[in-house]
């Protein structure tokens, strides 16, 4: 776990540094806000950021969305200034923490970000399979391709990749070639110097220099322009890059997880994916299911998202109730754990009582109307689930009642479905 402090503390940021340290973190100093974008642009990043509150909290929060840094950022300051908290949580911080600093709530957010970001809730056969072989897989460096629908939870099974791997104390980088456009893509994974193009106003480090010593997801691979595709094979080829306008290499020493939610052969037969690149992206492929493929996961990942977004919402813990389970394990789910997601939290806010009912459940495609019967079966209602595969799914029987189980990395190093 990486932590960037942004600003004094009020006077608190020495205790502040030392209860991080304690419980594992690497700490970074800077005093202002432009020193902390520095940090993140250039150095060596962060997994969290902790930014006093008299500092320009919403300047800073608008310069890491348009530069998109996605480092979440805690706001702390005197408890006697709530006016100033609520403002910082608006500009977009994640938490508030009083200050002076107290040990068990710095704690409690440093092991809350490491969890979030490694943690993998799974309860079926088919599942377990598929982390049986990413176990066996993680400790190498070799590249791995992370197949599946949109909204499978591929960036999580990355995340954990790296929190198994020897690089887990080390940095973990993550970029989306889809999000990104085209003309801007090279120059967010390769760096380029100042004066390069219009508006490079100063040279930035790219994400493979950031990841260097760790690892690199490049999330989506198949959207990536063909013509960047060669630059790419190059730097994994000879583990070095150029930055844009750049006049010498850089080495670079990472470990590269792809993702795609694209059949990646068709691709390669379309001439839309260069089958040399594929061939050096996989050398593993690890296939995540569909959520309507490990049907007993749905039930696991209900309870988690439910006692998250009651956390996060400042309401009591709700139980889930057996026709609302029901409602949820007849969904065909074609958003998959992200849809799961979204649908527990809507039921969290709309819940009334100690239970959440099927009234609370609006699934996709209902139009918000409220629940007036059972949902039917997914076998009923979808046909039989397709054929599993994974080592831990052959002749497996699920028992429904065992506890989910989840991975989490120690919070040492750094969700959600994508």
């Amino acid at each position: 776990m990486r932590l960037l402090i942004v600003g004094t503390l009020e006077g608190h940021i020495t205790t502040a540094g030392q209860i991080a340290m304690q419980r594992g973190a690497k700490v970074s100093h800077v005093d202002n806000i432009e020193g902390g974008l520095k940090i993140l642009r250039d150095g060596p990043g962060a997994d969290l950021v902790m930014i006093d509150i008299r500092q320009p909290v919403a300047r800073f929060m608008k310069q890491m969305k348009q530069e998109r840094m996605n480092t979440p950022v805690v706001a702390c300051g005197i408890q006697s200034d709530p006016e100033t908290a609520v403002a910082a949580i608006r500009a977009g911080a994640k938490e508030y923490i009083p200050l002076p600093p107290n040990p068990e709530l710095i704690a409690a957010v440093l092991a809350a970000v490491a969890e979030e970001q490694n943690a993998v809730v799974f309860r079926d056969p088919v599942m377990a399979g598929v982390l049986k072989l990413a176990d066996q897989i993680a400790p190498s460096d070799a590249s791995v391709l992370v197949t599946g629908e949109s909204g499978t939870g591929k960036e999580v099974l990355a995340r954990y990749l790296h929190s198994k791997s020897r690089r887990a104390n080390e940095k973990f980088v993550s970029v989306n070639c889809a999000a990104i456009p085209d003309n801007l893509l090279e120059s967010e994974l390769f760096g380029h110097e100042k004066g390069a193009f219009t508006g490079a106003v100063a040279r930035r480090i790219g994400k493979f220099e950031e990841a260097d010593k760790g690892t690199l997801l490049l999330d989506e691979i198949s959207e990536m322009d063909i013509r960047l595709q060669a630059k790419l094979l190059r730097a994994i080829q000879e583990r070095e890059i150029d930055r844009v306008g750049g006049s010498s290499p850089v080495k670079i020493d990472i470990r590269l997880i792809a993702t795609s939610n694209r059949d990646l052969d068709q691709h390669v037969r379309e001439g839309k994916f260069r089958e040399d690149l594929y061939f050096r992206l996989n050398v593993f492929n690890l296939q995540l299911p569909a959520l309507r493929e490990r049907p007993a996961d749905i039930r696991a990942l209900a309870e988690y998202f439910g006692k998250k977004y009651a956390e996060a919402n400042g309401v009591a813990a709700r139980v889930l109730s057996e026709p609302a389970l029901q409602r949820l394990e007849g969904h065909h789910w074609r958003g998959n754990v992200r849809e799961l997601e979204n649908t527990m939290h809507r039921a969290v806010l709309l819940a009334s009582g100690d239970v959440i009912g099927p009234e609370a459940i609006l699934l996709t495609g209902e139009h918000n109307a409220p629940a007036s019967r059972p949902a039917a079966s997914a076998a009923a209602r979808h046909g039989q689930p397709a054929a599993r595969g994974g080592s831990a799914a052959a002749g497996g029987h699920r028992a429904a009642a065992a506890p989910p189980r989840a991975w989490s990395a120690a919070p040492s190093p750094t969700s959600s479905a994508t």
